[in-house]
Formats: C-alpha cells, structure tokens, sequence
C-alpha cells in the first residue's frame, strides 16, 4: 500500500500507516556529524530531489554496548556516527493543526535512542491526538566533549545543539506532517529531561517550544574547568598531548575514540557513579548554569510539568550489585553534583547500599527538582509529582525506581511483560491517568484532568501529584526531609 507522503523543506519522504496513525522513520534533520564536521555544531542536511523512503528507524548513535539485551528489545541497531534521525506519530484524522510532543531520551549522556521500543509514540499520538516526535542526538565524547577551547571550529555541548536543530526542524516542518509549531512541548526522562533543563536556559533554545515535562532530572553541568580537564585526559588517552594535533580528531576512527572514553572513565572513577560526558557552562553555547539561569527569568512564560520517582537511587544500589562503599559513593556524588562536603546530610542515613540509593534518591533528584520548581514558579505556572507505583517482591519493580514511569507515560505497557508482568487493570488505570495529565499538558499547558485535578505548584502548599494505584494530591509531602535538605544544601525554604 502507498504510505503517506510527507513534503518537507528538504524534500518528500513517504512512511508507514497503522491503526490511524501515520508513521515516518528515519528522517534527517541535520548532515552526518562525520570527517570535518565530527566535533562540530550541526549542520543542515541536503536536500533530495525523489522520493525518500522513510520507514526504518536510522542508525543509534555510538555508545557503550547493550549488555544486558534490554534497551532495543533484544535487537542490536547499527551504531554510527551518522546519527541525526528523528521519528514522527501522526493522527491520520486531523481536522486542525495538533500539539507535538517532542522527547528527548535519557541515557546518562552516553547511551539511548528515539528508536527504543519504550518510547513507541503510536498509543500517545492516538488516544491523545497529538504528533510525537523522537530524536537522537550525539553522546558521550561525540556529543559531550569541551572543545571550544581547542579552537578550530570545534564545538562544546554537541549533543544540546543537536537536540536544538531538531527542534529548528520541528518550527519548519512540523506543519507538513500535522503539527503547530507554536504548541510544542519538549518531553524527557533522566539526561533527558538534563537536557531540557539545559534548553531552557541556551539562548539558541529561545522559542523553539511552549511547554515542558521534566522526568527525574534537572540542572546538571560541568564547569569549564572541570571539563577541560575531562577533554586533555581524553586526549591523553588517545595519544593526543599538543593542541596543535588536536585536528588528528578528525581522522581517528569513532572505535578508537569509544574505546578511548571507556579506558579514560574507568581509571578516573572505578566502579562509583560518574558523569564525565554532560552538559558544559560554555560561554558559546551554554552560559550559565541552568538553575541560575531560570531562577533569573531563562524560562519565562513556559509552563514546566516536573517530577521525580519516590525511589530513583534504587536502580542504581541495590543488594548484591557490588555497589562502591558508602564513605567512595558519597564523594562520588559530591563530585557529580559539584558540591561540598556531604557527611552532615549523610549521617540521617543508614551507612549501607540501602543508604547510598536514598541519598540519591532525596539529593540527586529529589531536592534538585525542588528547587527547580522553585525557580521556575515566580515565572510561569509548575506542577509537581511523584510516582510511588511498584510491585512488591519483584526483583527490580519492588520500588519505584528510576526510569518505571516511562512505560505508563507512553502507555507501553505490554513491555512490562519482558520483566516478568502481567498487566493487571490497575496497572492500565495508572498508565490512563498519568499519560492523561501529559496529553492535557500538550494541549492546555495544564495536567488537570476532569478526573483528576491538579492544583499548581506553591510555597503555601506545594501541591504534588502522586502516581500510585490511588493517585492522589499530598501536600508538601515529606516536609521535614525537604526542609533538611534544602537548609543543609543553602536553599530557601
């Protein structure tokens, strides 16, 4: 059967339709980032002249290998450097211009794609009549290696100006598929939703959405400092020691560079948790920290949808995973969140794994996206929750842990059953709720639903949104803890 044809600004591409949603994979929206562009900002892609075929998903980006089977749904996709793909769901009925959700995928920096059988947009762009939108964008030393200083046109934050090209696609051509670029709400989880902390202080971002869900990340940067250090003993690592043969760059194989990175990551932090591939203060691109920066006004206007879930560390802690002791994870995550002594805050929890997860958990995510609501709220409306679903005795889903709110956002929950579940109704309910409240936030710039209103995030109550199997508004929930943390950090309460 002949596809629906989509006509872009850089030609015609044709996908796929199913169950009322058209479908197009694969699509370019910047040039190979390879040879004399690798390291660069993006460029836009060339234009063709026939009729491009737009139904596989394109190549990941290069990362770190899939272990462990679980991140493409046991397939293993061709990983390149020529990466810059984005995938569009449309409604094939659509009487006017709909809202597009745009997400941004989490993987620490280093790893993921839009491809990624979790982030499936066929059931949101359904039932929420709206056009999803995934993207790639460059990782870890592709995507996030400080060069700028090094000169020769090379670029730092590759991977956020990505991120903002496709988005600069979306504004030009979003309209040919369904969509209006003036409702456009960036979606993301983990470095994903990093990212959008990021976009929503980058000068270039200005404009280029309306709305934002933030998914269990906020502010996280290195300074410039930090991360020259990170860029020489890359260099170092790959034979490089003189600036004047930093354009050798160019011509190393992305292997070599990988392998490199690898190396480099393992000898600076062991087995603790790290970050040396992230987002960079960077006077070009990103000039402030993102916290700052929408504390001063960065974001005015955009309605942001954050939260966090009630047990995000124990992905990363749990019993028998051989996790650092508790004395290295602590400097470890001083060292991640560009902090001071943490052993006044520490001494409120158990010195065991159990101990480590929690303090990431309440730090790490928890505190962080309260101030972020905090500095967002005196400029445009915030709404807050938390997801506390989980399945008692599951080895992994015994609590709610980082990453668990992704299926029922999407509404995927047929992947539950590659963990081990059966999808009960209240698992169904929870996934209606809660993908309900982004579909409302897409259209309205509100998550209140008929069937659940949320009132807005404010000092007097803090109103928070909990996702369980009785999804329910708490106010200011654990409120000693976040004065805790807020005081001992140096923050307003």
């Amino acid at each position: 059967m002949e596809g629906p044809i989509a006509n872009t600004q850089y030609g015609k591409l044709k996908g796929t339709q199913t169950n009322g949603i058209n479908v197009w994979r694969g699509i370019p929206y910047a040039a190979p980032p390879i040879g004399a562009l690798r390291f660069h900002a993006p460029q836009p892609p060339k234009p063709w002249s026939i009729v491009r075929e737009a139904v596989e998903f394109g190549p990941v980006c290069y990362q770190p290998a899939d272990s462990r089977g679980t991140r493409f749904g046991g397939t293993q996709p061709v990983h390149s450097e020529d990466c810059l793909y984005l995938n569009v769901w449309s409604p094939v009925a659509k009487e006017e211009a709909l809202p597009v959700m745009v997400w941004i995928h989490g993987g620490t920096f280093v790893t993921g794609s839009g491809s990624q059988p979790m982030f499936e947009g066929t059931t949101l762009a359904s039932r929420g009549n709206v056009i999803v939108v995934s993207i790639n964008y460059r990782l870890g030393p592709f995507g996030f290696l400080h060069l700028t200083p090094w000169g020769d046109g090379f670029a730092s934050n590759q991977g956020l100006l990505d991120q903002i090209a496709a988005l600069e696609w979306v504004q030009h051509n979003i309209a040919a598929f369904g969509g209006d670029p003036e409702r456009v709400t960036v979606f993301g989880e983990s470095a994903g939703s990093m990212s959008i902390a990021a976009l929503l202080a980058m000068p270039a971002a200005k404009g280029l959405f309306s709305g934002a869900i933030m998914q269990s990340g906020t502010s996280q940067t290195l300074q410039s400092k930090q991360a020259e250090e990170i860029t020489a003993a890359l260099l170092i690592e790959l034979g490089i020691s003189e600036k004047d043969d930093v354009s050798h760059l160019a011509t190393l194989s992305a292997e070599k560079i990988v392998e490199a990175a690898d190396r480099m990551t393992m000898k600076l932090s062991g087995d603790s948790l790290s970050m040396f591939f992230q987002p960079v203060i960077d006077i070009d691109t990103l000039p402030e920290d993102p916290a700052q920066a929408v504390a001063n006004g960065s974001a005015k206007g955009i309605p942001l949808l954050i939260g966090t879930n009630r047990d995000e560390g124990n992905l990363f802690f749990r019993e028998g995973s051989g996790s650092a002791d508790f004395e290295q994870s602590l400097r470890a995550l001083e060292m991640l969140m560009g902090v001071g002594n943490l052993s006044e805050i520490a001494r409120h929890y158990p010195v065991s794994w159990e101990g480590q997860a929690d303090i990431l958990t309440d730090l790490y995510f928890w505190r962080s996206s309260v101030s972020f609501a905090e500095a967002q709220r005196t400029h445009a409306p915030v709404w807050m929750y938390r997801f506390d679903w989980s399945v008692p005795g599951h080895p992994l889903l015994y609590k709610a842990v980082h990453g668990a709110e992704i299926v029922f956002a999407f509404n995927n929950l047929s992947l539950l059953r590659h963990l081990g579940l059966e999808v009960t109704d209240s698992m169904k309910q929870l996934a209606d709720i809660m993908q309900g409240a982004w579909i409302a936030f897409a259209h309205r710039k509100n998550p209140g639903t008929p069937e659940i209103p949320w009132p807005q995030y404010r000092p007097g109550d803090r109103a928070t949104l909990i996702f369980d199997e009785h999804t329910r508004i708490v106010h200011d929930p654990e409120r000693e803890k976040r004065k805790r943390l807020i005081h001992n950090m140096g923050g307003s309460l």
